[in-house]
């Protein structure tokens, strides 16, 4: 709806006719999205105006009622299947248009709306919640275990993330995740109404978000852990749109990234033990612009490239405690662009300092990197000659589970 009126957030007062799109082309939107590299799609099915993009039987505010009459999340859903890609959905809890809510009956209303789009679209891999809510919204409580009991119970292999316990929003919109971005965190934070209070409260303060870091907020340190009695695995989700606005419009459309500040927020979330969530809107023409397609395509060969050339990959498992460095020789002088770490995730996130050298051919090793978290994966850029390497573990929760060292030129 907010790409069909223009606007970025509703006001509650529109109709089902105001949805004037006439075409959509999913398979366009999901070979696009594909070839960035992207695994997964998360539809927005339901934003803050109460606008539903599926054949509900909960509310008349639905795409079946404007000019468009065809269920957008099945046709979406459906080429994800054809091509080979996860499909997840947004559901807003706030709901501007809806009658009931604030009341408890607006609790099994939600719940009607979130059954449906768990039953009726196959497999999903991710259901994506926000505490959002307009300065003028009425005070209410949702409820938020009901909603997970749900989602247990009819896909239990979903991720519920956000408001959610099983994926944190990394806490803002920039694309910028902590230097330190940990996955063992107090499990106070899987708190839906911790999230809540601190999600976006209006349409300034989503665009306020946009401009804030949270390189200085420390989650998973020793020193923070040592205060909390009860601890849980809660990775981070790095989010951002292409443009500025999550909707396409014609005021936003000068605002698209390029390829490289995209690779760059890509290096520093899923490179730096994150996932990320990159917004990309169809516009009102029903298709993913030229400019953003091609954007897409080139980030996907961008990542693509990262790997594409392996000098040595080597798949430890669990060191010895005497393996405190582990020294790597290059069959000949060659420009190494990137080293990858990753840790066995399913035995814990365990290395918390660690430095990287690299031999130049004169025989002297140069620090490239000095770091902290390696978790999920470590990508680091390095840009440099050298003929072998040096990894150097400082520190570790246990002994580190390396599931892979990977250089590449």
């Amino acid at each position: 709806m907010n790409t069909s009126t223009g606007r970025e957030w509703g006001n509650g007062t529109e109709k089902a006719e105001d949805f004037k799109i006439l075409s959509i082309k999913p398979e366009q939107w999901i070979k696009a999205i594909k070839a960035s590299g992207a695994t997964g799609v998360i539809l927005t099915c339901k934003h803050h105006d109460g606008f539903c993009l599926w054949n509900t039987g909960t509310t008349d505010f639905n795409v079946m009622k404007s000019p468009f009459a065809e269920d957008i999340v099945k046709l979406v859903s459906d080429e994800c299947k054809r091509q080979g890609v996860g499909f997840g959905i947004y559901l807003s809890p706030w709901d501007m248009h809806e009658k009931t809510y604030a009341t408890e009956q607006y609790n099994d209303f939600f719940c009607r709306q979130l059954t449906e789009l768990l039953t009726g679209y196959g497999d999903i891999f991710e259901v994506w919640f926000d505490g959002a809510k307009g300065a003028d919204a009425k005070a209410f409580e949702y409820d938020w275990e009901r909603y997970y009991k749900i989602i247990r119970s009819l896909q239990p292999d979903a991720n519920i993330a956000i408001c959610g316990p099983d994926i944190r929003w990394v806490g803002n919109e920039a694309g910028e995740a902590r230097e330190s971005e940990y996955c063992v965190v107090p499990e106070l934070l899987t708190k839906a109404e911790t999230v809540e209070k601190n999600s976006q409260q209006s349409e300034q303060e989503a665009k306020k978000l946009q401009k804030i870091t949270s390189s200085d907020e420390d989650l998973g340190s020793r020193k923070v852990l040592e205060k909390n009695a009860f601890l849980c695995w809660y990775p981070a989700e790095v989010d951002v749109s292409i443009r500025d606005g999550w909707f396409a419009s014609d005021e936003n459309a000068s605002s698209i990234k390029n390829a490289k500040k995209l690779f760059k927020i890509y290096l520093n979330s899923v490179g730096n033990n994150s996932f990320l969530l990159l917004n990309v809107p169809p516009n009102d023409r029903g298709v993913i612009s030229k400019k953003e397609t091609k954007v897409l395509k080139k980030l996907g060969e961008m990542i693509g490239e990262i790997t594409a050339n392996p000098i040595i990959e080597k798949r430890f498992g669990e060191l010895k405690e005497t393996d405190g460095y582990i020294e790597f020789r290059f069959a000949a002088p060659t420009k190494l662009k990137y080293c990858v770490l990753k840790e066995d995730i399913r035995k814990g996130q365990r290395v918390e300092k660690f430095e990287l050298f690299i031999l130049k051919p004169n025989g002297k090793y140069k620090r490239v990197y000095k770091g902290s978290v390696i978790g999920m994966q470590k990508i680091i850029e390095i840009g440099d000659n050298a003929q072998g390497a040096l990894l150097i573990i400082r520190q570790s929760r246990g002994t580190p589970n390396l599931e892979l060292v990977g250089f590449y030129e």
